[in-house]
């Protein structure tokens, strides 16, 4: 579970220097390659931010997973795709 979890982190890392934001981890968006790695599919929420910086403003992504700060609407960054890196890893756990 630790090498899983390790291995999204970094996904998510090398997603945000690019800047651009996931927004839309959860399990279904994960898949595991031939050599056991983890690959991140699906960006079709994903957002390209012009600096990394700047905050986006659109109410998406999977219900469950979505952090407080999108549902409110007053702008969220890289801080919400780790809300849902947490929520992710307790359904992880949890089942």
């Amino acid at each position: 579970m630790q090498f899983y979890a390790a291995e999204i982190l970094i996904a998510l890392s090398t997603v945000h220097r690019r800047n651009v934001l996931y927004r839309d981890l959860k399990p279904e968006n994960l898949m595991i390659d031939r050599e056991g790695h983890i690959k991140l599919i699906d960006f079709g929420f994903a957002k390209h931010l012009e600096k990394s910086n700047s905050r986006a403003y659109t109410n998406c992504g999977t219900i469950g997973y979505i952090a407080p700060e999108v549902l409110q609407g007053g702008g969220y960054c890289y801080p919400a795709d780790i809300w849902s890196f947490g929520i992710l890893l307790l359904v992880l756990l949890t089942g």
